[in-house]
């Protein structure tokens, strides 16, 4: 059994961070949190989300999980207003979840978690350098790529002592560089890896609004730390490297 009431932007936050990569998740509740990890079906990015029982305003819950249709979830929110309140009720052995807000009670269907993904592993990967940054910031310099090309490389430069993102397609370039107030901290240790544009952008108007930690390796894959509902719940994403030839 799971009932919790949640402000609607913090739950459109929370299924938009999930939309970023997949159509549908696990959602695992406990006493303690609601938690999903899920990798897209290319296998390409990973996310790991958590959202404890303080983000909620009433919470009770045994332990389990259920299987969620992301799309439907995402087309009952467009209903809702950002000072709305919902209320998510999953009965024991019930095959819906009931959800209630401004009057509304929808009944949404629930999917088999026997024919879903099991819960990926996250890599242990070493990603030695790391900056922090306002996600806005970075958001807005991965749609700025994203006008002459489809990969973006991001870059530390121990000897520049600077940050970067650099992006050439067939006939442009464009290099965002990062320092001074747009840096809330980095180690400056050397690290260089490339990505496919098209999950950044996805994944980067969840971002956008949050304070971003990115931990970076050579080649390796890049991590994005951060936190939503003040505190209370953590988003972490996972990209793989894209692998040019030559590289």
């Amino acid at each position: 059994m799971f009932k919790g009431t949640i402000e609607a932007d913090v739950l459109r936050t929370t299924i938009d961070a999930i939309s970023a990569l997949v159509t549908e998740c696990r959602l695992h509740y406990s006493e303690s949190e609601i938690h999903t990890s899920a990798v897209d079906t290319a296998n390409v990015a990973m996310i790991n989300l958590r959202l404890a029982r303080d983000a909620f305003s009433e919470y009770s819950s045994s332990e389990g999980e259920i299987g969620l249709d992301i799309v439907k979830l995402k087309n009952i929110f467009s209903m809702l207003g950002k000072s709305s309140n919902i209320t998510l009720h999953y009965p024991d052995g019930s095959n819906k979840l009931d959800l209630t807000f401004d009057g509304y009670k929808y009944f949404i269907a629930l999917l088999d978690t026997n024919t879903l993904k099991k819960d990926p592993n996250t890599p242990n990967i070493e990603l030695p350098g790391q900056v922090t940054l306002s996600g806005s910031t970075i958001y807005s310099a991965i749609k700025a790529a994203a006008v002459v090309s489809d990969k973006i490389w991001f870059v530390i430069d121990p000897v520049e002592q600077s940050f970067y993102i650099n992006a050439e397609g067939d006939t442009d370039h464009i290099k965002r560089e990062f320092n001074g107030d747009d840096i809330v901290s980095c180690n400056y240790v050397e690290a260089k890896s490339l990505f496919s544009i098209d999950y950044l952008k996805d994944m980067g108007k969840v971002m956008s609004g949050n304070e971003v930690t990115i931990s970076l390796g050579i080649n390796h894959p890049a991590h994005f730390s951060f936190s939503i509902a003040n505190g209370k719940g953590h988003i972490e994403y996972l990209i793989a490297p894209r692998i040019e030839a030559g590289q």
